[in-house]
């Protein structure tokens, strides 16, 4: 098996000047790994949306071109934003992937997906569908604020939100 092409352990002790001046963030350790893909990267598209994920799919419904979907459901354990039939569009889309301040569903189907998928827990029930949200703003997932354009890095060990590209 090849390694992956980065360490989220390795970039931190790489990087342990932009952890103390705050362009790197650490996403505090609340996620669960779905999908194909443990390891992914790239740039943020923001959403802050709250137990309605209209635009989660009208999102991943576009070209993704290797970014990293950070949806801000605001944590919400009351619902999923996020499903198989998402799950598929972001593969087929070219979204590298998924990261869910919220809870999805279907996740024998998202594990069977070429992306990566953080998420805090499953629950069964779907969002409601209305289209109530916001694009490309900063969000704040767990207390670490991602803007649009930020840097993504996703593996077994975490997550980390970098203003620029990590060597």
């Amino acid at each position: 098996m090849a390694l992956p092409s980065f360490l989220t352990t390795d970039l931190c002790d790489a990087n342990q000047d932009r952890l103390d001046a705050g362009t790197l963030a650490v996403l505090p350790p609340i996620f669960k790994a779905f999908g194909k893909q443990m390891n992914f990267h790239g740039l943020a598209t923001t959403l802050k949306v709250f137990e309605d994920n209209a635009l989660v799919r009208a999102t991943l419904e576009t070209e993704g071109l290797g970014h990293v979907l950070v949806v801000d459901g605001g944590g919400s354990l009351r619902c999923a934003l996020v499903g198989g039939q998402l799950g598929l569009l972001a593969e087929k889309n070219g979204w590298a992937g998924i990261i869910v301040n919220g809870c999805i569903r279907d996740s024998v189907e998202i594990d069977a997906c070429n992306v990566g998928v953080r998420a805090i827990a499953l629950h069964p029930q779907k969002a409601a569908k209305k289209g109530v949200g916001e694009r490309n703003i900063r969000v704040s997932i767990a207390g670490a604020a991602i803007e649009p354009g930020d840097w993504i890095y996703a593996d077994a060990d975490g997550v980390l939100a970098s203003r620029t590209a990590l060597v």
